[in-house]
C-alpha cells in the first residue's frame, strides 16, 4: 500500500493519483535494484572481463550476436527429460507439440548464459541453482537440453575447409616448409569416473594417463582453426584406430599432407586416399639423427605446436578440470564437441 500520511490523507482525486504514481515509481525502483543484483547476463552487460570469465566470449556484443543467431531455433527447444517421459507414456502416439514443453523458469538468454557458466567455469549444478534461483532439477534439464541443442546446431557448421580456402590463408611458416598441409591432427583425453564394471574399466583405462578416460581426435587447419572434432572413444583405443573410425579419412583429397605426432603411424591409411603423412623421423637403430633429420624434427615440432595450443584452448573450459562423473556419460560427447567448436568463435591462433 502507498505510504500515506494518514494524519493528512489526500483529499482530491488528483492528489490520490499522484500519491499512487509516486508509490508505483518507488516499487519500480526497488524492482530494478533487485533485478540489477540478480545473477544473469544483464548484470554484466558493461563488464567485458566478467563476460569473458563466465562465457569465454570476449565482449557482451559477441555473446549477444551468437545468441541472436541461435534464438530463432532455440525458442522451439523442448526439455530432454520431458521428451523422454512423453515418449514413454505415449508410445502409441509419439508426436508432441513443442510449445507445451518449453522451460520458462528463467529467460532463454539466461539459460544459454547458465550453460556457458557450467562449461566455462565448471560450476556445479547446485551452485547454478542458487545463483539463478531455480531448482537443481531445472538446472539439470536446462543443461542437458542446451548441450544437445548446441551439439546439433554447431555441428551443422561447415568447419572442414576446402583446399583453396586453406591455401588462401596459409601462414608463411607453412608455405616455406609444408605448403600442402591440409590438417594437423592430435588426440587428447578427458578423465572420467572409473566404472564399477571391470570389463568396462579395462576398455576405458588409459596407460598414458593412468586413469579411466575418454579420448577424441581434433584436427586444425594450418592457420589454427579447428576443422575436425571426432566423437569420444574409450581411453584404451589407439590413435590409429580412432583415425580409422572417426571419418576424417573420407574428407581428405589426393595430394593432401596430414601433420601429426610420431604416435600416428597412419601412412597405410592415407595412401589409398592419395595423402601423405608428415611426422618427425624415428631414431630407430641409427643411434643419432642426421643434420637433415634434426632440422626436420625441429620444423615439424615448431608447426605442430599449434594443435597443442588449440587443444589447450578447448580444455580452458573448466568443466574438464575435474574427473567427469558417470552421470554425465550421456551428454559428455555433446559437451566436449560444443566446447571445441565454440573456440572457433574466439578467433584464430595466428
Amino acid at each position: 500500500m502507498p505510504d500515506h500520511d494518514y494524519a493528512n490523507p489526500p483529499t482530491s482525486t488528483a492528489d490520490q493519483l499522484e500519491s499512487l504514481k509516486q508509490y508505483t515509481k518507488k516499487l519500480e525502483d526497488q524492482l530494478a535494484a533487485v533485478c540489477s543484483k540478480r545473477f544473469g547476463i544483464n548484470r554484466f552487460t558493461h563488464d567485458q572481463d566478467l563476460i569473458q570469465f563466465y562465457t569465454g566470449f570476449r565482449t557482451y556484443d559477441d555473446f549477444i550476436s551468437t545468441f541472436n543467431a541461435l534464438k530463432p531455433t532455440a525458442v522451439n527447444m523442448v526439455r530432454w527429460s520431458q521428451v523422454q517421459r512423453h515418449r514413454s507414456s505415449n508410445a502409441e502416439n509419439p508426436q508432441i507439440k513443442s510449445d507445451i514443453f518449453r522451460d520458462e523458469s528463467i529467460p532463454l538468454i539466461d539459460q544459454f548464459f547458465m550453460f556457458l557458466c557450467r562449461i566455462r567455469q565448471g560450476f556445479f549444478e547446485v551452485d547454478l541453482a542458487v545463483r539463478f534461483d531455480v531448482s537443481v532439477s531445472s538446472v539439470s534439464r536446462i543443461l542437458v537440453t542446451w548441450a544437445n541443442y548446441l551439439y546439433v546446431m554447431l555441428g551443422m557448421l561447415p568447419i572442414w575447409q576446402e583446399r583453396a580456402a586453406i591455401n588462401k590463408v596459409m601462414p608463411e611458416c607453412f608455405k616455406s616448409t609444408y605448403p600442402n598441409t591440409r590438417v594437423i591432427l592430435d588426440c587428447t583425453e578427458i578423465r572420467v569416473q572409473t566404472p564399477s564394471s571391470k570389463t568396462r574399466n579395462s576398455e576405458m583405462y588409459s596407460h598414458y594417463k593412468s586413469h579411466s578416460t575418454m579420448k577424441g581426435l581434433i584436427g586444425i587447419t594450418p592457420d589454427g582453426m579447428i576443422s575436425f572434432v571426432s566423437a569420444l572413444y574409450t581411453g584404451s583405443v589407439s590413435d590409429k584406430e580412432i583415425t580409422k573410425q572417426c571419418g576424417i579419412l573420407d574428407l581428405l583429397d589426393v595430394g593432401d599432407d596430414v601433420m601429426a605426432d610420431k604416435g600416428f603411424v597412419i601412412q597405410d591409411l592415407l595412401t589409398p586416399k592419395g595423402a601423405k603423412l608428415i611426422i618427425p623421423p624415428f631414431l630407430r637403430e641409427k643411434g643419432q639423427f642426421s643434420r637433415r633429420e634434426v632440422k626436420e624434427t625441429q620444423e615439424i615440432a615448431r608447426l605442430r605446436i599449434h594443435i597443442e595450443r588449440a587443444i589447450r584452448r578447448c580444455k580452458e573450459y573448466h568443466i574438464f578440470d575435474s574427473v567427469i562423473p558417470l552421470t554425465l556419460a550421456g551428454s559428455i560427447n555433446q559437451v566436449w564437441t560444443v566446447c571445441c567448436l565454440l573456440t572457433n568463435f574466439y578467433g584464430k591462433l595466428f
